[in-house]
């Protein structure tokens, strides 16, 4: 479906201010800071689409942002329900259809989108760092629980990214940057060293 000429407006979405990068050496956290942040990121660019453009492709074979958001739910699900104790690919998982319709309306893509990330956060946050070494299984390929981690946090960067400049696509004149803007550089540099910014 080619991108109409004419949009409506974008409907926003509430949500709090990019989070403080808080340091830290433990993995699980920062890795749940790191999801929590991407999440987020997303949702940023969504509440600056309109509901029309949520469901627009570029070209045939291309995906709109709510078909990613499909395919992103449908990953989480499958890999982090029973996580430790069962395959990270379910049985009944079939991924083609996550990239066949979508939730009809921006209401039920994001309460889609809410129940997977329920399920990355209701996984993770009970490890602790001394868990990193379990083994789990992805399509019996065994990964320790930090390599399972990592590969989903790249997946989901990846598809984030996408889902932004989809929505930088769409939203041209209206965009909000989501980071530093452009020429905007020292002043971002001068605001991380005050503590008026964070680099996350």
């Amino acid at each position: 479906m080619a991108r109409p000429s004419r949009r409506s407006g974008p409907v926003f979405l509430r949500y709090t201010l990019p989070m403080a990068l808080q340091f830290t050496t433990s993995y699980i956290e920062d890795s749940l800071a790191l999801f929590a942040w991407y999440k987020q990121l997303a949702e940023r660019a969504i509440a600056q689409v309109s509901d029309q453009d949520l469901f627009t492709t570029l070209d045939g074979e291309s995906n709109s942002i709510a078909i990613i958001a499909k395919h992103m739910t449908g990953n989480m699900r499958s890999r982090w329900s029973s996580f430790l104790t069962t395959d990270g690919e379910k049985p009944d998982r079939n991924r083609d259809s996550e990239f066949e319709e979508p939730p009809a309306t921006r209401a039920d893509l994001l309460a889609m989108w809410e129940s997977g990330w329920s399920c990355v956060f209701s996984a993770l946050q009970p490890l602790a760092d001394a868990d990193l070494s379990r083994t789990v299984t992805i399509r019996g390929e065994p990964h320790s629980v930090m390599q399972a981690i990592n590969r989903q946090v790249a997946h989901y960067a990846h598809h984030t990214g996408q889902i932004v400049l989809l929505a930088k696509h769409f939203a041209h004149g209206h965009w909000q940057t989501l980071s530093v803007p452009r020429r905007g550089s020292a002043e971002f540099n001068r605001k991380v060293a005050a503590g008026e910014a964070s680099q996350r």
